[in-house]
């Protein structure tokens, strides 16, 4: 009754805030839509022209990252990263399995959540793009030179990746956190088999930070043990702050059931100020305690005709906060925490607390000051808690229902998201005023200026990413795409410019100016270095080769043939490998390879790229394969035979092309 009670009481009390917002704001906005004839040509890119910037918006359940072009809304391309994708051959091909590799086992699917552009002092360089999975703890790089996953790293000791990937200004480190916090031992951090409800006695989190280098390789440098709360997203400072990350966190109350009622009680939660800097010092120094903490990191290695390699590691640095000074300060912040951002001069930290009527705003000089004086109200699992006002630059007032996230354009405005009064609300880092509002369709989650989150934004554009579509498209059924809406922000007033639709969720997007990217991208891959084991330079190495139940066939594509197109002496039972090399040396011409029969996916291979298909044949007959990409006038002529024989058959091994 007293459960039934409470929620009915909290239930009231949002439904008045609700109504207070849209009397004290109402219905409209301030910012304006632009004539149909003025957005067109503002959006309007001219058939052969390029588009000003990329936008890589995540996937969410589909676990892929999508490329769009902005200003015209164009989806482009989809990167597969966490989750398989046959219309490639990702996680099908024998090269790309490895890339799926967990201390779980093999794991097809993953939810793909915040991308981040690597950078060099502060700004967006277009070397890599990184992206978080949240379900099965792990990160993703992938080479802005090809758009293709490079590598993927597991997060040990970690439920559900969500404060992630986020990077620092010089791409030294990559930040993640838990989070669902789990029951974690004193000694090594092990999940251990304890009832649920012994949550405050037993579970905690951890921050991790994974190390990059100078090629890309990632690796978990340390891991800091923290309070059992729900870490939800960060950002990491620059200038001034440069050296520390910021992360929000909720579930003060460390509640483990019914989290809408039990997990937003407490005025407020807490944001986890982490001086990095200090401790990657005692990383260095062989400070904390390296404990058990098995992880896979999978990789592409070009060294070998980019095969993917998995390789298992089983130990990793744990820092405690109890032991070491100075590492880690909670800023008490406004209710339910979800987004925090660091403005472009590193002097800001705002905050989008879910069920708060306002948008605090610390400063980082007060945030030291404060550290300086020991001006704590509290502390917990021995971590300094600052005194609230004391760290507060000041708190947006009427900021929209419902704050989560904000980004810059460079020129001293801040813009967040409402997600209850579907509007984004623009305000000045100075005065904290709100200068404009617009209305979206409807209920935005993040939003992405290009180069919003770095110390030099292109604040020209802001999308907004909405969670849902309702009538913005011709309907689909039950289920839609999401909306992502398309705003000028290069003037006073916001311009809403045109509606979108995005595949999969977009939970935050980056985008970045196209020169940054498009002059280093590969056209295709040099034959002469492709270092495949199984590589076939030329037709002439074109053959087929058994060993017992195994056979590997060394094929050749080009338009608008394979050789060998003829294949005979296989039989029910082998392990037949389709090793298949495209000789194409020119942009844009990629061949397919598909087999009637196979329990996988097609292969799609680039010019001057070998690629794998695994095929168990399963009953006597022939059987046709062919070319799945149209590559030339004579694409439905690209196809070939192969004859399969009983197990028990006599059949030689013969292959050809007739010629």
């Amino acid at each position: 009754m007293m459960i039934k009670l409470i929620k009915k009481s909290w239930l009231w009390s949002l439904a008045a805030i609700v109504l207070l917002g849209f009397i004290s704001m109402g219905c409209s906005s301030n910012g304006e839509f632009g004539s149909s004839a003025d957005a067109a040509e503002k959006v309007y890119v001219a058939p052969g022209e390029y588009d000003e910037f990329y936008g890589f918006f995540s996937g969410g359940y589909n676990g892929q990252l999508g490329v769009y072009g902005l200003p015209s809304g164009r989806h482009i391309f989809t990167i597969p990263v966490f989750s398989q994708a046959a219309v490639s051959g990702w996680g099908y091909s024998e090269e790309t399995k490895p890339m799926f590799q967990t201390t779980d086992g093999f794991v097809p699917w993953g939810d793909a959540h915040h991308p981040e552009l690597s950078q060099t002092n502060g700004e967006t360089d277009g070397r890599w793009v990184f992206i978080n999975e949240n379900n099965t703890p792990r990160i993703a790089r992938i080479g802005l030179d090809d758009f293709k996953t490079q590598e993927i790293i597991e997060i040990p000791n970690s439920a559900g990746n969500h404060a992630s990937s986020f990077v620092t200004p010089n791409t030294e480190y990559v930040s993640a956190a838990t989070r669902f916090s789990v029951p974690m031992d004193e000694e090594e951090l092990q999940n251990m088999d304890v009832s649920i409800d012994s949550y405050k006695e037993n579970f905690h989190g951890t921050l991790s930070f994974i190390k990059v280098s100078d090629e890309g390789a990632m690796s978990v440098d340390f891991q800091i043990r923290m309070p059992g709360f729900n870490y939800d997203l960060s950002h990491a400072g620059k200038g001034p702050s440069d050296g520390w990350s910021f992360f929000t966190s909720y579930n003060s109350e460390q509640a483990h059931t019914l989290l809408e009622i039990n997990a937003s009680k407490n005025d407020k939660d807490y944001i986890a100020a982490v001086n990095w800097r200090k401790a990657a010092e005692y990383a260095a120094e062989g400070r904390g305690k390296m404990i058990p903490g098995e992880h896979y990191r999978n990789y592409i290695d070009h060294e070998e005709g980019g095969v993917a390699k998995s390789e298992l590691i089983e130990e990793v640095r744990v820092l405690d906060p109890r032991e070491l000074e100075g590492l880690v300060y909670f800023l008490p912040t406004p209710k339910s925490p979800h987004g925090v951002d660091v403005d472009p001069s590193g002097r800001y930290i705002a905050a989008g607390g879910k069920l708060s009527t306002v948008i605090p705003v610390h400063s980082f000089a007060k945030i030291q000051q404060a550290i300086e004086d020991e001006d704590f109200e509290g502390e917990e699992m021995g971590i300094p808690v600052l005194n609230y006002n004391s760290i507060l630059h000041g708190e947006v007032q009427n900021p929209g229902l419902g704050p989560l996230h904000t980004e810059f354009d460079g020129k001293g405005n801040a813009y967040t998201t409402a997600f209850i009064s579907s509007e984004i609300v623009k305000w000045d880092l100075e005065t904290l005023e709100v200068e404009d509002r617009i209305d979206v369709y409807y209920s935005p989650g993040h939003l992405m200026i290009p180069g919003g989150d770095s110390q030099k934004p292109d604040g020209k554009y802001l999308v907004a990413l909405n969670k849902i579509t309702k009538d913005r498209y011709l309907p689909t059924g039950p289920e839609m795409f999401h909306s992502a809406q398309l705003i000028d922000i290069s003037g006073d007033k916001m311009e809403l410019l045109l509606d979108f639709p995005t595949e999969g969720e977009p939970h935050y997007a980056q985008g970045i100016a196209a020169e940054k990217v498009m002059d280093n991208q590969k056209r295709f891959y040099e034959i002469a270095d492709n270092a495949h084991p199984y590589v076939t330079q030329g037709e002439k190495e074109a053959r087929v080769e058994r060993d017992g139940n195994t056979v590997h066939v060394y094929m050749t594509t080009i338009r608008s043939h394979y050789a060998p197109d003829n294949i005979e002496g296989i039989k029910v039972g082998d392990e037949v490998y389709f090793h298949v090399t495209n000789l194409e040396q020119d942009w844009d011409v990629p061949h397919g390879f598909a087999v009637k029969g196979a329990n996988n996916a097609e292969l799609l291979i680039m010019p001057g790229e070998t690629l794998t298909l695994k095929w168990e044949p399963k009953k006597a007959g022939v059987v046709p394969f062919y070319c799945t990409d149209f590559c030339s006038a004579l694409h439905q002529e690209m196809s070939g035979y192969v004859r399969v024989s009983p197990a028990d058959s006599d059949v030689e091994i013969s292959y050809g092309t007739g010629q």
